[in-house]
């Protein structure tokens, strides 16, 4: 199964990939912003409330990242050959 994938990616231009990876960074950039616009929104609501939403804010961001952080990986292995 694993030579399959990598005979697959073998065959990628690196500027091609490199595209890639760029689309597939808008997704996080966008999932990020909307994280800490909600925790934003929601300490204005209810201050008292700051370090919960803080809390879920940066775990949910944490979990957002490792999508591009999976991304710039698969783009390396993309580009080499």
């Amino acid at each position: 199964m694993s030579e399959l994938i990598l005979a697959q990616t073998a065959n990628i231009n690196p500027g091609l990939a490199a595209i890639g990876y760029g689309l597939g960074a808008i997704g996080p950039g966008i999932g990020v912003g909307l994280i800490f616009a909600a925790v934003i929104n929601g300490t204005a609501r209810q201050p008292e409330a700051r370090g919960r939403l803080q809390t879920i804010g940066y775990s949910t961001f944490v979990l957002t990242e490792v999508l591009a952080l999976i991304g710039i990986v698969i783009y390396f292995i993309a580009s080499t050959k």
